[in-house]
C-alpha cells in the first residue's frame, strides 16, 4: 500500500471515529457496539505506531471524548480527563504490567500493588471543592476543556454540598461517574436505549429541575487539580472519600500480580448480573501516588492504570422466566427472560432457546446462572449453563403439549428428508383460530417486504386485533376510521395519515401478495418465483381447484416442501376466503417478465445500512427488472456495494479492499435514469 492510500485510510478512520464519538458524547445515540469502537480506536493507534508520518489533532491518541456542547459553557479542566488504554486478555496485562517493570528498572518478581475497581458504564464528572464546599462542576468534554453542569450536578443527592472534615483538602477536583441504577432504568426504558444513555441525556438537560426528577447516583474514584491531600496511596484515598461522605464502589480492591488481577476480574464478571449498575470492566491503577507520578502518561492515557474490558458479545446473568412465543406458522420458540445485562452497550432482556431439544440438551432451567452471547447481528442466546450454582429446588423444564394461546395439541412433524421428527413443535390449529399465530400473521402481512403499511406497526397490529378491529387480511382495508379516531392516541391527523398509507398499498405486484400471505416455507425468492409462473392473480388463486400440484415441481428453485406447504394453504377453506375478499378490495399487478437486456446486465449489488424512502425489497426489484443480480455477500462477484444510513464498516473495508465500487442511494438510481 503506497503512502497516499494509507493516509486515506486513516483519514477516513479518524472521520468515522469522530462521527462515533459525536452520536456517542455529544447526541447519546451511538451507533456501533463498545467492542466495535474499540477495535476502530486500536487500528488508528496500530497505524500510528507503524507510520510515523500519520497524525491528526482529532486522532484518539490526542483527544478524549468529544468537543462540549454549545448548550453549556466551556471551561477547562485545571488538570486532563484522560481516557485508559484498554486490555482483553491475560497477555495484555502482562505486556501492561512488563512496560511498567521496564520503565522503572524492576525485575518480573517486583511486587506491584494494583488498586482495583469496576469501571462503571456512566458519565464522567470534576466536582470541584474549595474549603469544603461544592463549588463548579464539569463534565469530560474533550477531556481539555468540559461543560459547566454544575446546576444539574447540584441535584445528585450523593454529592455532599458542604465537607467539614479537617483534613479535606483546601482545592479539590474530585472525579467520579454518574450513574442510573437498573432498577430505577426499568421506569425510563421507554425513553433511553440504555442506562448510561438515560444518565448521559439527564444530567445534560437544559433545565436543572428536569435533571432532579431522574433518580441520577455518583461514585467518586479519583481526582485532578488538588492542594492539600496529604495521602500517598490510591486505596487510601478511596477510604477517606468515603469517610468525606462520598460513595464508592463497594467492589474496590487491593491485588498484587496477574494471575490474581484474572481470578478478580472472572469473580467480578461472575457478580455482574446481579449488580444494580452496569460496569463494562475492571480498572487497574498502580496504588502508590509517587509511583503514579513517576511513570507519568502516554499522549492522552495514563502509563500507570489500565481498563481490563469485558467481553462484548458475552455476559453472565440469570434466567428468570422461561415464555413459549408462537409464530405465525405456528412455530412453539422457547424464550428465556433473563437479568437485564449490558452486552457491548446494548441491554439484553431475552435470550432465544431455539426449541425444544435446545433446552433438553442443555438441560436449561429457570433460575439457572448462564453464560448469554450476543454476536453481531445475531440474536442473543445462552451459550452454557453454570450448574454448580443451580438452586436446589430447581425443576427440569416442560415443553407444552398444549398451544399456551388457543389450547391445540403441539406437534413435532415428520421430516421425511432426515427421516425424523423436526426439532420445532407447531400448534396445530388451522384457519385463524389460534390468536397469536393470526395476530402474527397479521404483522407479517403488513411488514416491510410484504404491504410495508406506514403507521401500522406491530403493536397497533396488536391494540386493532385486541379490539376486533382487524382479525383478517382484508379487514385492514375495511377499517373504521371514526372508531379509531375516538381511542387513546390517535387524533384526526394520525387517522387520516393512516388512511392514506392503506389506500396507497391497494395496488399490489403479484410476487409481494403470494410473500404477504406467510404461507410456510415461501420466502421473497420464493414468491418471485411463483408470480414469474403464474403471472396472475387468477391463475395463481386457480390452485384452490386444482387437485395436480406436481407441475409446480418445474418451477427452479421450488422443491417438495415447498409444494407440500402451497397444497396445505389452498386445502384451507379459510384462505381461500381471504383470497377471494382480497382481489375484491386490491389491484393486483401481474408479474413482470424482466428484460434480459436491461440497464444493470451483467452487474451484482450488496445493499448495507437504511435506505432513504425506498425498501431493500423494491430495490432488489428494480435491480431485477433491469437483468440485474443481487448477492448476499461481499466478494469477488460483487460489482457495486450500495450504501445507506448506518452501512455495515466491514462491508464498506471488505468492499474498498477488493477495490468494488461502493455507491449511494443516488448513485444507484442515476444508473436507472431515476432521481432519489
Amino acid at each position: 500500500m503506497n503512502k497516499i492510500k494509507i493516509q486515506n485510510n486513516y483519514k477516513e478512520k479518524i472521520s468515522y471515529i469522530n462521527k462515533l464519538n459525536k452520536f456517542y458524547y455529544d447526541k447519546n445515540k451511538p451507533l456501533v457496539s463498545d467492542r466495535e469502537y474499540d477495535d476502530l480506536k486500536s487500528e488508528i493507534l496500530k497505524l500510528e505506531s507503524k507510520y510515523k508520518f500519520l497524525k491528526s489533532r482529532t486522532s484518539p491518541s490526542q483527544n478524549v471524548g468529544y468537543k462540549p456542547s454549545k448548550n453549556f459553557k466551556k471551561i477547562l479542566h485545571r488538570a486532563p480527563m484522560l481516557s485508559l488504554a484498554n486490555a482483553f486478555s491475560e497477555d495484555d496485562l502482562i505486556n501492561f504490567e512488563k512496560k511498567i517493570l521496564n520503565f522503572i528498572s524492576k525485575e518480573k518478581d517486583f511486587k506491584l500493588f494494583y488498586s482495583v475497581e469496576p469501571k462503571i458504564d456512566g458519565i464522567s464528572a470534576s466536582l470541584n471543592y474549595k474549603n469544603g464546599e461544592f463549588k463548579s462542576g464539569l463534565s469530560r468534554g474533550d477531556g481539555k476543556e468540559g461543560e459547566d453542569i454544575t446546576n444539574n450536578l447540584a441535584t445528585i443527592k450523593d454529592i455532599p454540598k458542604k465537607i467539614s472534615f479537617k483534613d479535606f483538602p483546601e482545592d479539590i477536583d474530585i472525579r467520579g461517574e454518574v450513574f442510573i441504577q437498573n432498577s430505577d432504568f426499568e421506569k425510563l426504558k421507554e425513553k433511553f436505549a440504555n442506562p448510561r444513555n438515560a444518565a448521559s441525556g439527564s444530567l445534560r438537560q437544559k433545565n436543572p429541575e428536569d435533571t432532579k426528577k431522574i433518580p441520577l447516583k455518583f461514585i467518586a474514584y479519583t481526582f485532578g487539580f488538588e492542594k492539600g491531600l496529604k495521602l500517598k496511596k490510591q486505596s487510601d484515598y478511596l477510604k477517606k472519600l468515603s469517610e468525606w461522605g462520598f460513595k464508592i464502589n463497594p467492589l474496590n480492591r487491593i491485588i498484587y500480580g496477574v494471575k490474581n488481577l484474572i481470578e478478580n476480574y472472572n469473580a467480578v464478571e461472575q457478580r455482574r448480573a446481579n449488580l444494580d449498575f452496569d460496569i463494562d470492566g475492571i480498572v487497574y491503577k498502580i496504588d502508590d501516588f509517587a509511583l503514579q507520578k513517576r511513570l507519568g502518561n502516554v499522549a492522552n492515557a495514563p502509563r500507570w492504570a489500565v481498563a481490563h474490558k469485558f467481553s462484548s458479545s458475552k455476559a453472565i446473568s440469570k434466567i428468570e422466566a422461561i415464555e413459549i412465543q408462537i409464530g405465525r406458522t405456528g412455530a412453539l420458540t422457547p424464550v428465556a427472560k433473563i437479568k437485564p445485562i449490558n452486552i457491548g452497550g446494548v441491554i439484553v432482556s431475552n435470550a432465544t432457546l431455539h426449541n425444544e431439544d435446545e433446552i433438553n440438551r442443555k438441560d436449561i432451567r429457570v433460575g439457572d446462572t448462564v453464560t448469554v452471547e450476543r454476536a453481531g447481528d445475531v440474536i442473543p442466546h445462552i451459550l452454557s449453563v453454570d450448574k454448580n450454582k443451580r438452586p436446589k429446588e430447581s425443576i427440569k423444564f416442560a415443553f407444552p403439549e398444549k398451544c399456551p394461546s388457543c389450547g391445540s395439541k403441539t406437534i413435532r412433524e415428520f421430516n421425511k428428508v432426515t427421516k425424523k421428527n423436526d426439532a420445532v413443535r407447531r400448534c396445530s390449529s388451522e384457519d385463524y383460530k389460534c390468536e397469536k399465530i393470526s395476530i402474527e400473521k397479521l404483522k407479517h402481512f403488513v411488514s416491510k417486504e410484504a404491504f410495508n403499511i406506514d403507521g401500522l406497526g406491530k403493536k397497533i397490529v396488536e391494540g386493532f386485533w385486541k379490539l376486533k378491529l382487524i382479525q383478517f387480511p382484508q379487514d385492514i382495508f375495511k377499517l373504521d376510521y371514526n372508531k379509531i379516531e375516538k381511542l387513546e392516541g390517535w387524533g384526526r391527523l394520525s387517522v387520516e395519515n393512516l388512511q392514506y398509507s392503506i389506500n396507497q398499498k391497494k395496488n399490489i405486484s403479484l410476487e409481494r401478495l403470494i410473500y404477504s400471505l406467510g404461507i410456510r416455507h415461501i420466502g421473497l425468492e420464493n414468491a418471485k418465483l411463483l408470480s414469474k409462473h403464474f403471472i396472475s392473480f387468477s391463475k395463481f388463486k386457480s390452485l384452490s381447484i386444482q387437485s395436480d400440484y406436481e407441475d409446480l415441481l418445474n418451477i427452479d428453485g421450488i422443491g417438495e416442501t415447498q409444494v407440500n406447504s402451497i397444497k396445505s394453504f389452498f386445502s384451507n377453506k379459510m384462505n381461500i376466503r381471504v383470497l377471494n375478499e382480497l382481489e375484491k378490495i386490491l389491484i393486483i399487478k401481474n408479474a413482470v417478465q424482466n428484460s434480459d437486456n436491461g440497464l444493470l446486465k451483467n452487474k451484482t449489488f450488496l445493499v448495507t445500512g437504511k435506505l432513504n424512502g425506498i425498501s431493500r425489497a423494491e430495490v432488489k426489484s428494480l435491480i431485477e427488472e433491469n437483468s440485474g443480480k443481487t448477492i448476499s455477500s461481499v466478494s469477488k462477484k460483487l460489482n457495486f456495494l450500495i450504501i445507506g444510513e448506518k452501512p455495515t464498516k466491514k462491508k464498506v473495508d471488505y468492499a474498498k479492499q477488493l477495490k468494488i465500487k461502493v455507491i449511494d442511494q443516488a448513485e444507484f438510481l442515476k444508473m436507472l435514469n431515476k432521481s432519489s
